[in-house]
């Protein structure tokens, strides 16, 4: 429900990030609360997640932050693979470290149905994830720990 902290000089705020294109269209960006803060970069949870949608196993995904010592918050990806695919941890983090900027790589990856945590209009509540990610006891994958799983995989 909306409450007065909504309200600024008489506008509502939706918490929508977005950007004027120079053709003056306005591209909705993600919105504040989603905003992923690594290492002092701003990460979108929806650009991650459009860029792991171009994966041809993924059928459906979510990212949301995990809190991180080091970090201040790492990126977590739900994954959902196409019917009659499967992937790991490390293909999936390799595939990522590829077609991504390092900064925006998922640590973490959880290969379930986002079903559970769907609205009855079958949009996520990416709270209901945020609340999971915080609670991880799962390390989250760093770099070295990945790049020494593809290498002994070449042997």
């Amino acid at each position: 429900a909306a409450t007065a902290k909504d309200f600024r000089d008489g506008v509502f705020n939706t918490g929508d990030l977005a950007v004027m294109c120079l053709d003056g269209y306005i591209q909705l960006k993600d919105r504040s609360k989603d905003i992923i803060i690594s290492g002092g970069e701003n990460i979108s949870t929806l650009e991650v997640e459009s860029l792991l949608l171009k994966h041809p196993k993924i059928m459906e995904t979510a990212v949301v932050a995990r809190p991180d010592e080091k970090w201040g918050e790492t990126p977590v990806a739900w994954i959902v693979c196409t019917p009659g695919e499967s992937m790991t941890d490390e293909a999936i983090y390799q595939w990522c470290k590829e077609n991504m900027p390092r900064f925006m790589v998922p640590r973490t990856f959880v290969f379930e149905s986002l079903e559970k945590v769907k609205t009855s209009t079958g949009k996520v509540q990416k709270h209901v994830l945020r609340a999971e990610a915080k609670k991880m006891t799962k390390p989250p994958m760093s770099i070295s720990s990945a790049d020494d799983v593809r290498k002994a995989a070449k042997l």
